[in-house]
């Protein structure tokens, strides 16, 4: 029998939720809401994230914006899209809300900046 546990993030709580795993059955134990069981059926089997991270800004008041994804993307798929985002350069001005790359890596999710960033004011050169 192989036994996991993920402790829920949904509220100040903090529920430990187990998951016991026993010829291909699952039971969950230590969950004190609906909530929390649904999001630990995800997080045993799909974990997900916001991907939260920065991105060059040419001719930009500042050198990077910060950018997330708008929907969580897998897990796994974290890096591979770090990899993507490190090699892409904007050029500003950028608004809050623009989306830098959209579907990145057909996860439907689409990574936006989170900030304004204005054009370098040519007399800074």
């Amino acid at each position: 029998m192989q036994e996991n546990k993920v402790t829920c993030i949904l509220c100040p709580r903090g529920c430990t939720i187990e998951k016991k795993e026993q010829g291909g059955t699952f039971e969950f134990a230590g969950f004190g809401c609906k909530r929390g069981l649904e999001w630990a059926k995800v997080e045993f089997t799909n974990p997900k994230r916001i991907l939260t991270t920065t991105v060059h800004v040419k001719s930009g008041e500042i050198e990077f914006v910060p950018v997330r994804t708008n929907l969580p993307i897998p897990k796994e798929k974290i890096f591979e899209a770090i990899s993507i985002l490190k090699g892409i350069e904007v050029l500003a001005p950028v608004e809050i809300g623009s989306v830098i790359v959209k579907n990145i890596l057909d996860t439907g999710a689409d990574v936006i900046a989170t900030r304004k960033v204005g054009k370098k004011d040519s007399s800074d050169d």
